[in-house]
């Protein structure tokens, strides 16, 4: 019998303690592969619960900012070395709270571990800039300083990467942090919070807080002592963090949705497209933010890219992300195998062709988990919901177009601009997609879904708030810049 069978319950991690709800409340989180499986109880926090995490927050934050970046990076160096040791747990855990296979929790756990390292590094990196004064018995100069209590909110479908994402580089610069993750994927959370407690970090400085989205997501933007939020999730809940900080004042980083385009030349090498097309918009089930939705074929080559892309994907298995054997894995929770539903009907009722998939999948394994089949169209219309609304599944969209220039056109007409790529073997084309292209991750020959730690990370239009994460780019939203006149 596993731990996960046990059904354990987890708390809230605040002041350095794991304390029960104010209400005692506690919900299951469900694998979505066997929805009558259990992965463990977590609590259902309300408005004392975050009151009390951001106090502590705002407490210890006076004493970690004044220590040095290399003793906050030692912080995470150990933490680093903890996820690392107990990394098969903690995959194991994500896969079975989101559903994603084993080898992609194993692959985001050990990506959460580098970036841990890096951020820790960080801590020894400059922090400003000597500017010369028109005083001549003057020194002027610029440093950075932590903005105070930072709230972060973390979606399911990258439960351990993206709340390291924005934790480690929040922690690095100074500032202490209250997280609060999704619930799907809570126990996850409770497991990253405890190798930061293994590593020593002091009390109040990292504090978990899980509760619905509506309560504690909607009050840590609203907090008066909370002077940052970093968010990733939908536009429409985005769109309400970013007013309320807004608001009052408070600094906010919005990453949203993605409908993100491949495109194939003519002269693309279509095996390679093919294995970028369905990596990008099938793994994880296509709940990637970055994942691959429109697919933008240049008609010379588009029968001959549909057949291969249709013979691959007829051959996808489906099953528990615990098997070795499966592919794909399920939907993350009911309602997103209900909105994947709805949006494959949307398609046929807009007058796009379904070319397979398009049901919720059955079979041996399959009753009891939300799983959908992956599912292509073709004959899809820009102005199409499927063409233009994120989905976040497994649905491909085909789209013909008849030369380059259409196809970059066609894949700027959308209202969202966060990653795309290009399969072809021409510089000029290649050049041509960099200058034109309306994303703030362009990939040439390589899929949409693929984000490198050390590189900035976000979105144009309306897929992000317009800061960046990841790499040294963190630093600017995670600190205010000091300038400092001295006069002897």
């Amino acid at each position: 019998m596993t731990a996960f069978q046990r059904e354990q319950v987890y708390r809230n991690y605040i002041n350095g303690e794991w304390v029960k709800a104010a209400s005692g409340e506690t919900e299951p989180s469900i694998n979505p592969a066997n929805r009558k499986e259990v992965v463990g109880y977590v609590p259902v926090s309300g408005i004392e619960d975050l009151n009390r995490a951001v106090a502590a927050a705002k407490a210890a934050g006076r004493a970690w900012r004044r220590l040095t970046g290399a003793e906050r990076g030692n912080v995470l160096y150990k933490a680093a070395n903890v996820l690392e040791r107990r990394a098969d747990e903690v995959a194991e855990a994500l896969t079975r709270e989101m559903g994603k296979t084993l080898a992609e929790a194993k692959g985001e756990t050990m990506r959460g571990v580098a970036i841990l390292r890096y951020y820790a590094g960080e801590g020894m990196r400059k922090i400003g800039d000597v500017i010369p004064s028109t005083d001549s018995e003057a020194l002027m100069f610029t440093t950075r300083v932590p903005l105070g209590v930072v709230g972060v909110i973390a979606p399911w479908n990258f439960p351990v990467a993206i709340p390291i994402w924005k934790t480690a580089p929040a922690l690095i610069y100074g500032n202490t942090v209250v997280l609060k993750p999704a619930q799907e994927t809570a126990v996850t959370a409770a497991k990253i919070m405890e190798c930061f407690e293994e590593a020593g970090i002091p009390a109040g400085v990292l504090n978990l807080v899980c509760g619905r989205g509506s309560v504690i997501g909607s009050a840590l933007a609203e907090h008066p002592d909370v002077n940052g939020i970093t968010f990733t999730g939908s536009n429409e809940v985005g769109k309400r963090v970013g007013a309320a900080a807004l608001g009052r004042g408070a600094k906010y980083q919005l990453e949203m949705g993605g409908k993100n385009p491949i495109i194939i030349a003519a002269d693309a090498d279509l095996d390679l497209a093919v294995e970028a097309t369905i990596s990008g918009g099938l793994k994880s089930t296509g709940q990637k933010c970055t994942a691959t939705s429109r697919v933008i074929v240049e008609r010379k080559v588009y029968e001959a890219f549909k057949e291969k892309l249709l013979s691959q994907i007829r051959e996808i298995r489906l099953g528990d992300g615990m098997s070795s054997e499966s592919w794909m894995g399920p939907c993350a929770n009911e309602g997103q195998l209900e909105t994947v539903l709805n949006y494959i009907q949307k398609g046929q009722d807009e007058g796009a062709v379904l070319l397979t998939g398009g049901k919720r999948a059955d079979g041996p394994g399959l009753e009891e988990g939300f799983y959908v089949q992956p599912t292509v169209f073709e004959g899809v219309e820009p102005h199409m919901s499927i063409a233009r609304e994120e989905i976040f599944g497994p649905v491909l969209a085909l789209i013909a177009v008849d030369s380059l220039e259409e196809a970059i056109e066609t894949a700027n007409d959308s209202d969202f601009g966060l990653s795309a790529s290009i399969y072809t073997q021409n510089v000029g084309a290649m050049l041509f997609f960099i200058r034109d292209m309306d994303a703030g991750l362009v990939r040439i020959n390589a899929e949409t879904a693929g984000v490198e730690l050390q590189a900035p990370f976000g979105g144009m239009k309306m897929s992000s708030s317009h800061s960046r994460e990841q790499g040294q780019a963190a630093i600017e939203f995670f600190t205010s810049i000091k300038t400092v006149f001295v006069k002897s």
